[in-house]
């Protein structure tokens, strides 16, 4: 992988990112279940942690959950072979994970709030009107707002099955400084790192986008087939100014190093402003 981002702008980008005052932190399933898809404590814990170490900064925060469906099928003993199956899960699993997540966020004295969305609600713009001023309120407030795909009635978004393209929507309207996407790797790849033990992480995609793209095109087949969706969100956000970071959930302090303005995961450098040249 060629590098064509130099070290000052690297920089320049990790320090808008570590000086971002309102973030958002997608998580997705696999930061929070375990291989029997039962919610996993210590993990939903350790992200919990990691996002009080960015409100303790003074930051605001955003976390869009993925979850509900795998929370679901750890509770009930029922096929998921369906649509419908899928759908009744998640209706399981987002009570369970809001009530962890409530129970969580207290340990800090933290207050969150569940809110269930579609893409249509972010399309509709009188609806993501209504969205963004409740987002508003609850930061004001200082409330964690917990977001998710309405999966009871989300049919294309449970087939996509990740809130990636929801979490840069929300990024680019609502005003978010960063988007941080909590993934099972460490980043971005020039193979799957699960299959290829030379795949190297990149650790900055700038102008080599397309060559990225196409890396990850070529190495997406399964479970790893859901980097895609992460690498088009992020590069959706850096297209409007805004830095992204797609890192280990398993990282250690991974917030927090993000807030020093440290190496971790592969990070996005805005293309239309941000940082100066």
């Amino acid at each position: 992988m060629r590098e064509v981002v130099d070290a000052e702008t690297v920089s320049a980008t990790r320090q808008l990112a570590a000086d971002a005052q309102r973030v958002i932190v997608k998580a997705g399933t696999n930061s929070l279940t375990d291989e029997e898809s039962n919610l996993d404590d210590e993990k939903l814990d350790k992200l919990v942690d990691d996002i009080e170490d960015l409100l303790s900064r003074g930051k605001e925060v955003l976390l869009v959950s993925s979850g509900a469906v795998g929370a679901g099928i750890g509770r009930v003993d029922h096929p998921t072979g369906t649509v419908e199956e899928s759908q009744a899960l998640s209706t399981v699993g987002q009570s369970h994970l809001m009530r962890r997540y409530t129970e969580s966020f207290e340990r800090y004295g933290r207050t969150v709030a569940q809110i269930l969305i579609t893409e249509h609600d972010l399309e509709n713009p009188e609806r993501f009107t209504n969205f963004r001023n409740t987002v508003e309120t609850l930061l004001d407030w200082g409330v964690v707002p917990i977001i998710n795909e309405n999966d009871a009635v989300a049919t294309e978004e449970l087939q996509i099955g990740d809130n990636d393209m929801i979490s840069s929507s929300i990024a680019i309207g609502v005003d978010v400084d960063l988007l941080v996407t909590l993934t099972d790797v460490g980043g971005v790849y020039t193979g799957n790192p699960k299959e290829n033990p030379d795949a190297e992480r990149i650790p900055v995609v700038g102008e080599n986008y397309d060559e990225v793209e196409e890396l990850v095109s070529e190495s997406s087949t399964g479970g790893f087939g859901g980097i895609q969706t992460k690498v088009s969100g992020a590069r959706d956000v850096s297209e409007h100014g805004i830095p992204a970071i797609i890192a280990r959930s398993t990282e250690p302090d991974v917030l927090e190093k993000v807030a020093r303005a440290e190496s971790v995961g592969t990070i996005f450098v805005p293309i239309n402003g941000g940082v100066d040249d």
